[in-house]
């Protein structure tokens, strides 16, 4: 008895000691979330559309539900992580909740690169493969296929499969970012070292940014050689990465390639990337261009110009999206402003357009890689998933939209746009739970946003009973009789 008494004291104790469950907090966190969101999320008017497929409205009221029904602050965090959740924009996510400091902690010194150990350096730059190289379904393993690259002693992985009499090409491209390419750096820090370059960082990583693009070209040139009919361009599982999404669609066709148009939150979280295109066009004008390139960069500086007087000019009032649903063109406020496009000021322009490189990166950042365009230039598929996001779906997006491949796969995931330049998170004030918010949107050439995913126009969706082999077979036959007859 005396036991037993003794437990029901304790837990009694324990009980008083942990703090009440505080509903209210919790609701003015979730009113505080809906407040940011109209704010500063740029999909928010998209994901109220009927297009979307997200019942807002319901994702509120679930979210009410839940957060009176909890029993304690677990439930609650839950509760609020299925509210961004239920948006399924994979940017729109939540960051790590960070402990309280009363001191700063030191940011270390950058380690020394020493020349004769480009792995260390590397590493200490961060060059790291961080996705699947392997082909996201078994190429690899089917009769026919030949390994050109492994892209682990390669920089890329890459094939040639036979079939039916015809040859496929295969490029693996597992992300949109030169530093996870790490056979990359090391082969341009071997390059600075026979050129007599002094290896620092900022060296490394330009000469690796340009020896990674102009590798894939060669890859590209060589499927060609070798007699490809055409190249499948996997990019199943692909997260994403930076805007080498957008450049690396114009290695792969012979025509011009126009970019999707951007599209900024009208916030304060816009008016960083309008600036930075201020700047920019500001000093590519600074540098006295001539004839046309001076024209274009200085309608170019106005637009941006004016863009950035209209942060603010015309608010709206986007609170509709969580009592009602609507048609995307019944849209007129979507608290967007005009961002020029993904290439930047100009959708993209033709190779050497003024004889002024300067002048056409400021207008197209594309150009680049304006010597690598056309690297293949025949028939062109490109491979998705429900785990292609980000940059990935920028690719793939450029490449339909301009009729310079065709998609075969899944739906891509729908993430689109994230991010132009540093955001800061949501932080709620009672949980300190902590969200990243995008600020921008791609569209696609129809109206429809990209955070919709990308549709293939050769479905190859996962088949019951069906092996990984039997369906990247089934892939292969797929652009086979496309190519037909």
């Amino acid at each position: 008895m005396t036991g037993f008494l003794s437990a029901v004291l304790a837990a009694a104790a324990l009980t008083s000691a942990a703090p009440a469950y505080d509903a209210a907090a919790w609701r003015a966190d979730f009113a505080r979330m809906r407040a940011e969101l109209q704010a500063r999320y740029a999909n928010l008017a998209w994901m109220g559309s009927y297009e979307s497929g997200i019942d807002t409205p319901s994702l509120v009221r679930r979210t009410e539900i839940a957060l009176d029904a909890a029993h304690g602050d677990a439930e609650a965090r839950e509760a609020l992580r299925a509210f961004v959740a239920g948006f399924h924009d994979g940017h729109l996510s939540e960051l790590p909740t960070l402990e309280a400091r009363t001191t700063a902690s030191p940011e270390p010194d950058r380690p020394t690169l020493d020349p004769d150990d480009p792995a260390s350096g590397c590493a200490a730059i961060g060059y790291a493969s961080t996705a699947s190289v392997a082909f996201s379904v078994p190429f690899e393993s089917l009769p026919g296929f030949r390994l050109i690259g492994d892209g682990q002693d390669s920089i890329f992985r890459v094939g040639l499969a036979e079939v039916g009499g015809r040859r496929i090409g295969l490029v693996r491209l597992q992300t949109f970012r030169a530093r996870a390419f790490p056979m990359a750096c090391r082969r341009a820090w071997a390059k600075a070292r026979a050129a007599g370059t002094p290896i620092t960082r900022s060296a490394i990583v330009e000469a690796t940014g340009r020896l990674w693009l102009s590798d894939l070209a060669e890859q590209l040139k060589a499927l060609r050689a070798a007699g490809a009919r055409a190249v499948i361009v996997d990019v199943g599982g692909n997260p994403g990465g930076d805007d080498s999404g957008d450049w690396i669609a114009r290695l792969f066709a012979a025509r011009p390639i126009a970019s999707s148009r951007l599209l900024v939150v009208d916030a304060p979280e816009g008016a960083g990337y309008l600036d930075e295109e201020i700047d920019d066009l500001t000093d590519a004008l600074a540098a006295k261009p001539a004839g046309k390139a001076k024209a274009d960069l200085e309608a170019a500086l106005a637009a941006f110009k004016a863009r950035k007087a209209s942060l603010g000019a015309q608010p709206c009032d986007l609170s509709w999206v969580w009592r009602e649903r609507r048609a995307w063109r019944d849209v007129a406020c979507r608290r967007l402003v005009d961002a020029g496009y993904a290439d930047g000021p100009l959708p993209g322009l033709p190779p050497h357009a003024y004889g002024d490189a300067r002048a056409e990166r400021a207008l197209a950042w594309s150009t680049e890689v304006q010597d690598l365009y056309g690297a293949w230039p025949g028939p062109t598929y490109v491979l998705t998933d429900r785990r292609s996001f980000s940059a990935a779906e920028m690719f793939a997006a450029t490449m339909r939209n301009n009729g310079a491949a065709k998609i075969v796969g899944v739906r891509t995931g729908g993430d689109g746009c994230g991010f132009m330049g540093d955001t800061p998170p949501v932080v709620l004030p009672h949980s300190r739970l902590r969200f990243r918010v995008p600020n921008c949107v791609r569209l696609r050439a129809d109206g429809t946003n990209e955070v919709a995913g990308i549709a293939p126009d050769l479905p190859v969706e996962p088949a019951e009973g069906e092996s990984d082999r039997a369906r990247a077979a089934r892939v292969l036959r797929t652009v086979t009789e496309d190519l037909s007859p």
